[in-house]
């Protein structure tokens, strides 16, 4: 890696939470990207190999919120609140901003059980 890069990475090893996110969102309007897309699953189809892999059950999932109703906000943003342990600000901007991604690699069972509070609370969420 160039001494560019490197200087680059440990500037971006002291920023707070906070001051990331708000990277995070003015590279997203800067560069006109999306970085709530993974880039998770086209890894795990790269990687498999041979034939026999293919029958692997999978143990990791990626989970999106999808959609959140305009009325539902507040409570699917004290979920996702209490699910990815952000602050106040940093639930608002995902549930503000969807589709977003929660979680990789999440287990099936945290996946449902997350799946099951977001419909109820009103919202759609993708376990992949």
């Amino acid at each position: 890696m160039s001494d560019k890069l490197t200087k680059i990475i440990e500037e971006l090893k002291t920023l707070t939470l906070l001051e990331a996110s708000e990277l995070v969102t003015e590279i997203e309007n800067v560069f006109g990207v999306d970085t709530s897309i993974s880039a998770a699953p086209v890894a795990v189809a790269a990687t498999s190999g041979a034939a026999g892999d293919s029958a692997e059950e999978k143990t990791e999932f990626d989970i999106t919120l999808i959609e959140v109703p305009a009325d539902k906000k507040i409570a699917i943003l004290k979920i996702v609140r209490n699910f990815t342990g952000l602050g106040l600000k940093e639930s608002k901007e995902i549930v503000d901003n969807v589709p977003k991604l929660l979680k990789e690699g999440a287990s099936k069972e945290e996946g449902e059980s997350l799946k099951k509070e977001v419909e109820a609370a009103g919202g759609k969420l993708e376990i992949k």
